[in-house]
């Protein structure tokens, strides 16, 4: 069985986390044989993307709270199997609309698993811990979006889109049968709380209520919301307006993982001496400066797709720095609640990146602008936003 302070565990967990950027990162390549091959427009294509963060969002409402009362193992195996299923349906999709709602429906299966794998850390694990495991987990969870673009670029060259969503059944299926034999039932106490639609409405609002969480959600909100400004309309960006191909992109949008991954492994060194909120203070001012001189080097009509990938690197440092650090304060206060904390949080992010993704992708055409303007947006926002509650976050422990 898998055990707490393994790497067996933490490897499962982020492999959990990992269902979002494989259902994302890995169709990048595609979108433009898609919208070409489903004979639809870029705007529609990309509500492939804002289909799959908004049921990402609706999922989340009820997954938490359901495993805080019933257990998290019964759960894991349900959403795993939706998003199997869903993935089937993607694969075979004959037209954009039915691939939209197929997205739709394979994030509500989704999100159970990433909700889940932030509550059983918390679960398992308190405080500064809580932190580096999360950041653990980000470290081994960015191999994916750092391979998922490059083998689904190597996939659309040599088998079509359709492809690709068929790696993602067969890595549904192996998860589900990992969880089904080796992962133990983590939650300590069930909750007694009844499930139903208005109980779950009060432990949001019971949630919403805690300063602490309410700014750690917000700082985790925007941090998300400029990666997938990055994520939803880079690969119309660098292939259409920069000339890259499919492999050239998946190679180009390494660097925000390397960035990521390498955010999230200094956070494991510093998150002990610094806590949790010295580490964000950092990341925050990583995604300002990232997306600032990524606005600066568009504006200056820097001809190279480096004026987008290199700053993007920087912002996903302040990605690997901030997003761990907030998941882990926003859940501290609420061992007891830890599923419905984590749902209410990923329904707020994934939300509001959905928001970004729509808003995006009607302003995408021929200038690459409005990319960089939204990611320097967001960046900025954090910082401000972590530099104006310092009283409502409060003191947090080192160690």
């Amino acid at each position: 069985m898998l055990k707490p302070d393994t790497l067996a565990l933490t490897v499962v967990l982020a492999l959990l986390t990992a269902l979002g950027p494989l259902s994302t990162d890995m169709y990048l390549p595609s979108l433009p044989a898609i919208a070409a091959g489903l004979q639809a427009t870029t705007g529609q294509t990309q509500l492939t993307l804002s289909a799959f963060l908004l049921g990402f969002a609706a999922g989340q409402f009820f997954y938490g709270p359901i495993s805080d009362r019933i257990g998290r193992k019964p759960v894991l195996l349900f959403g795993l199997g939706l998003f199997t299923l869903a993935s089937l349906i993607c694969a075979l999709a004959p037209n954009i609309e039915t691939l939209i709602g197929a997205r739709f429906l394979q994030a509500l299966g989704a999100s159970g698993p990433i909700v889940l794998g932030r509550a059983i850390v918390r679960d398992f694990y308190e405080g500064p811990r809580a932190g580096r495991e999360l950041s653990r987990m980000g470290t081994i969870m960015g191999v994916v979006p750092a391979a998922a673009p490059i083998l689904g670029g190597v996939i659309e060259r040599v088998s079509g889109w359709r492809v690709t969503f068929g790696f993602m059944i067969l890595f549904g299926i192996a998860m589900a049968a990992v969880i089904s034999l080796r992962m133990p039932e983590s939650i300590r106490k069930k909750s007694d709380v009844p499930i139903s639609f208005a109980a779950i409405l009060r432990g949001f609002k019971l949630l919403l209520g805690h300063a602490g969480y309410r700014t750690y959600v917000g700082l985790s909100m925007l941090t998300y919301g400029g990666l997938f400004a990055f994520i939803s309309g880079s690969s119309f960006v660098l292939q259409q307006i920069y000339g890259l191909d499919e492999l050239s992109y998946a190679f180009s949008f390494t660097f925000v993982v390397i960035g990521f991954m390498s955010g999230t492994s200094l956070a494991q060194h510093l998150v002990g001496r610094r806590g949790l909120d010295g580490t964000i203070q950092l990341g925050v001012t990583c995604l300002a400066v990232g997306g600032i001189a990524m606005l600066g080097l568009v504006l200056a009509g820097v001809p190279s797709s480096l004026g987008i990938s290199a700053p993007m690197a920087i912002y996903g440092i302040g990605v690997g720095l901030t997003m761990p650090q907030s998941m882990a304060s926003a859940l501290m206060p609420f061992p007891e609640r830890a599923g419905a904390a984590s749902s209410l949080l990923g329904i707020c992010q994934m939300t509001f990146a959905a928001i970004v993704g729509i808003l995006l992708g009607r302003n995408l055409g021929a200038s690459a602008i409005p990319l960089p303007a939204t990611i320097a947006t967001t960046g900025v926002l954090a910082l401000v936003l972590f530099l104006m509650t310092g009283r409502a976050r409060g003191h947090q422990p080192k160690g």
